[in-house]
């Protein structure tokens, strides 16, 4: 009889503490940027409002996410995820960075995604500043719209489409290899 109690007062905890154990959660390792992270792993990078982020070699298993005026730079980096501005002062994709999701910049001041591979979108809308998107390797479109500060596509190969509304001025570019269509400003890209 004694052993029956054992066996159910075990079984009991047992279900106690490995509920407790399945309900904690995990701690991640989000990183606010303010300054420079190097060459380590985290799950995502908030840059905060007015900050300058510099990312060298990082691996970001998570998002990027810029906040308002603020400033990214990411160098040789490696995301799983998203590269995500509204309102940045300034986002820079460079240099042989990887990206898995999309690189989306949004009613910003300047953007520029050069030498990078980005297996979802390039989305630029809205910006005031010069925005630059050369020499990539494209999984999904490259769309550019409604910015205001100057915007040059040039060299890149790009498996969907190239779209590009309502720029003043219009873009330049040239020399892009695209599996989709070369749409309105850009049809001749």
């Amino acid at each position: 009889m004694n052993n029956i109690k054992l066996i159910l007062a075990g079984t009991a905890l047992g279900t106690v503490f490995g509920g407790l154990v399945v309900a904690t959660p995990a701690l991640a390792d989000e990183r606010t940027c303010r300054g420079t992270i190097r060459a380590v792993a985290v799950d995502g990078v908030y840059v905060p409002k007015g900050a300058t982020c510099t990312l060298v070699g990082t691996r970001v298993d998570g998002d990027i996410k810029v906040g308002r005026n603020a400033t990214l730079v990411a160098h040789k980096v490696r995301v799983d995820g998203n590269v995500q501005a509204e309102g940045a002062r300034s986002v820079s994709v460079i240099s042989g960075s990887l990206v898995d999701g999309s690189v989306q910049v949004k009613q910003g001041g300047a953007a520029t995604v050069t030498s990078s591979r980005i297996n979802g979108d390039i989305q630029l809308d809205d910006n005031r500043r010069y925005q630059r998107v050369n020499g990539n390797r494209v999984g999904g479109n490259i769309q550019v719209m409604s910015n205001r500060g100057g915007v040059q596509i040039h060299r890149n190969a790009v498996k969907g489409d190239l779209q590009c509304k309502e720029n003043r001025p219009k873009p330049t570019g040239g020399k892009n290899v695209v599996g989709g269509n070369k749409e309105d400003q850009c049809r001749r890209f």
